[in-house]
């Protein structure tokens, strides 16, 4: 079997932090008066933070304004997660498969260091991974595939030997611009709203019933690595 990469998304994927995200950002955009939905916020707040509040805010904010908003959100989002910072269910068991099987692993996420540095760090998860490429190591934020050909790239592979795991519409828009099949973890969005992608392998609510014998099934007869 040609050799293969696993490359996850952290926020929605790894853990189920999506509505805290979505609450703090809906509060700190309140702050600036601009009042939002959590329907809104879910349409509309993806992405780089600070590419996020220029969308929203153009040049009403000043690069400086726009870094030390999003390093207050972050802030909250990180006091209010703690208690409930867990993996979401099943994925322990796969990354210990993966290890085992010596399975290369990366992150490529639009989080910032700190909240990776939060995750990582709390749940013990650094040895799993070869590479980490968060939102301070790309210069384009997603949908622009730049952090997963970087991810890709940490494991000595391209994007296109990658499986990318995901949770959102735009993760998984990114994924398709980069080539990579994608497993979508439906914990923010329905697996409807992943109806027209062509590159997606499976929708799941969770992790409990994905193994690496399922991975490597599904990759054999998909068009990017039959290829390869």
């Amino acid at each position: 079997m040609q050799n293969f990469g696993v490359i996850f998304d952290m926020d929605g994927t790894m853990v189920d932090n999506m509505m805290t995200h979505h609450r703090a950002w809906q509060r700190k955009l309140a702050d600036l008066g601009l009042e939002l939905s959590l329907e809104e916020v879910k349409e509309k707040i993806h992405g780089v933070n600070e590419e996020i509040l220029e969308r929203l805010f153009g040049d009403r904010l000043s690069p400086a304004a726009r870094k030390q908003i999003s390093h207050e959100k972050e802030a909250v989002y990180r006091e209010v997660f703690l208690p409930e910072l867990r993996l979401v269910e099943g994925l322990d068991v796969l990354l210990d498969q993966m290890a085992h099987a010596k399975i290369p692993m990366a992150i490529g996420t639009a989080a910032p260091a700190e909240n990776v540095d939060f995750v990582l760090d709390h749940l013990q998860l650094r040895p799993y991974y070869q590479e980490v490429i968060h939102a301070g190591m790309v210069e384009r934020g997603k949908p622009d595939p730049e952090v997963f050909h970087k991810a890709a790239a940490g494991l000595g592979l391209r994007a296109q030997q990658c499986v990318v795991f995901e949770d959102s519409i735009t993760g998984a828009e990114t994924a398709l611009r980069a080539g990579s099949p994608c497993v979508v973890i439906t914990t923010t969005h329905t697996q409807e709203e992943f109806s027209h992608f062509p590159h997606i392998l499976g929708c799941f609510p969770d992790f409990k019933t994905i193994t690496l014998d399922w991975i490597r099934e599904k990759i054999i007869t998909h068009s990017n690595f039959s290829s390869l």
